[in-house]
């Protein structure tokens, strides 16, 4: 049971981890998010990466936020699933 909900976790991280980086990519494209996708990708992810951005400023034209919340994202995962593997 603890081993399906660690897969279940993990498969929830993994497509907020595709939702950042689809948003991070569509924003070379679609900077003001007025897309459908655009929208989606900005309502699913926005909650996340807003308080990184509000640690961590932008470093000139670049943001990082969306690199950091990847990172934090990962190590939640890591973390979770270890502990609910053991």
């Amino acid at each position: 049971m603890s081993s399906d909900l660690a897969s279940l976790i993990n498969f929830f991280l993994t497509i907020l981890s595709v939702a950042i980086i689809g948003r991070a990519l569509l924003s070379w494209f679609d900077p003001s998010f007025k897309t459908a996708i655009g929208k989606i990708l900005y309502d699913i992810t926005e909650p996340i990466i807003a308080p990184i951005r509000r640690i961590i400023p932008s470093l000139g034209m670049f943001d990082i936020s969306p690199i950091v919340a990847l990172l934090l994202i990962r190590l939640l995962a890591s973390l979770l699933t270890s502990a609910l593997r053991s």
